[in-house]
């Protein structure tokens, strides 16, 4: 293979060699950016479940719990939400059992109104989760729990009798570890504020407290729960886990990341459903582009290619060289590509999306207009992995392979004294 004629050759027909590796290149930018994005808006969706550390979240609407006092005498004082009303012991113990079920965390979800408004409380059961079949000290942190790695300043609530204050309200109310805070006419020690995390509103109140003390509150025995946090041996099984909790106990809703990702819609769905059909589909037209080209190159190139087979060149030589010459164009082109795609991924990272709570996991009340605006803004995880480069790379050198191979098998049909007849 003569390696000085491929160079001469790329260098001398250098406007069709450019349009090649510009179009490879944009084919495998469109391949990197589509498949990048809807990896992001999938990594968004799934935040606000990596930040408790749970794949599921269960709850209970009223109408299954006819049997409690869900009715009210008035608006003020302590209340359950209607959404999240309490689970039967035999419910919880049943989603215990449920195989794929790795650790499971309970939380008791207050509203108080108030003359001035309302306030938002959690009951943390801050000595679980744990597996069904696991010790006590091997206890894994999910949930409402979470909250104690996003302590601010002071510490976490340990004992009945203290609460931490999320960092709003704190300043609202002029909270600061070692004041005091009354709630239903009892009085807690506020230990510490909490800043929450972005997307992490599925666990986001203004007071966290011990599950017990939250319990008293709400005069509804020990054993009141109402929020069930799940984290899954398989995630990938959440659909089917998803089955069995719903034949186990009726009337329940059950929320995942997929969730968050219904509702986003637009752009979500659309990367979600067809991102490989999308990219793929960029990627065959500069494919089809780049084909074309080089066909019409080989036709200019018919003198050339004519004189090489009379001087002694076999099929095998020229194929060779036009595989080295488009394998070459491929390789540039998408390793232009893969940074081009990366240039985009980069810029889309600084976007912002807003991610809806879905309704029944809205912790604030439906009339409060905070509830309303409770969207969060979440920067899209837009990144390039290598396994992406890697295959974005492979499907330019297989592209570059093929199309070199087809017109390597052109070309050895070609004969020299029919394109010396014809010039």
């Amino acid at each position: 293979m003569y390696y000085p004629y491929i160079i001469k050759e790329l260098r001398h027909r250098h406007n069709r060699t450019m349009v090649n590796i510009f179009g490879i290149a944009v084919g495998i930018a469109l391949f990197i950016s589509i498949n990048a994005l809807s990896s992001a808006y999938k990594q968004a969706a799934q935040k606000p479940f990596q930040d408790i550390g749970a794949d599921l979240v269960v709850q209970q609407t009223a109408k299954l719990n006819a049997g409690y006092d869900t009715q009210p005498r008035s608006m003020r004082g302590i209340r359950l939400p209607f959404s999240n009303q309490l689970f039967h012991e035999r419910d919880i113990a049943a989603l215990k059992q449920i195989n794929g079920v790795e650790a499971l965390a309970k939380a008791l979800l207050l509203w108080e109104f108030t003359k001035t408004g309302f306030i938002t409380i959690i009951g943390v059961d801050t000595n679980q989760p744990s597996s069904p079949n696991s010790l006590k000290n091997d206890a894994i942190k999910i949930g409402a729990l979470k909250a104690e790695n996003w302590i601010y300043k002071g510490r976490f609530p340990e004992k009945q009798g203290e609460i931490a204050v999320e960092k709003h309200f704190a300043k609202f109310k002029k909270l600061k570890p070692g004041t005091s805070f009354t709630i239903d006419k009892q009085t807690f020690k506020v230990v510490g504020t909490i800043e929450i995390k972005e997307g992490a509103q599925v666990a986001a109140a203004n007071i966290y407290m011990p599950l017990d003390d939250a319990q008293m509150l709400l005069k509804k025995g020990q054993s009141a729960a109402n929020l069930i946090y799940l984290r899954l041996k398989n995630p990938s099984l959440q659909n089917q886990i998803k089955s069995q909790i719903s034949s186990k106990i009726k009337n329940v809703s059950i929320n995942s990341s997929d969730s968050f990702l219904e509702l986003m819609g637009g752009v979500s769905m659309i990367s979600e459903k067809f991102a490989l059909i999308a990219s793929l589909t960029g990627l065959a037209g500069a494919i089809l582009l780049i084909m074309k080209t080089m066909i019409s190159n080989l036709v200019e190139r018919s003198h050339d290619i004519g004189i090489l087979k009379a001087l002694g060149w076999t099929k095998t030589d020229i194929q060779k060289q036009l595989m080295i010459e488009t394998l070459i164009q491929t390789i540039i082109g998408g390793s232009l590509g893969i940074l081009m795609g990366y240039l985009i991924s980069f810029g889309l990272g600084f976007i912002s999306i807003s991610i809806p709570v879905p309704g029944e996991m809205n912790l604030l009340p439906a009339l409060a207009k905070q509830a309303r605006d409770a969207d969060q803004l979440v920067r899209l995880p837009v990144a390039v992995s290598l396994s992406l480069a890697a295959s974005a790379m492979g499907i330019s050198i297989i592209t570059g392979s093929i199309t070199g191979f087809i017109l390597g098998q052109k070309t050895s049909r070609m004969k020299p004294a029919d394109i010396f007849r014809q010039l």
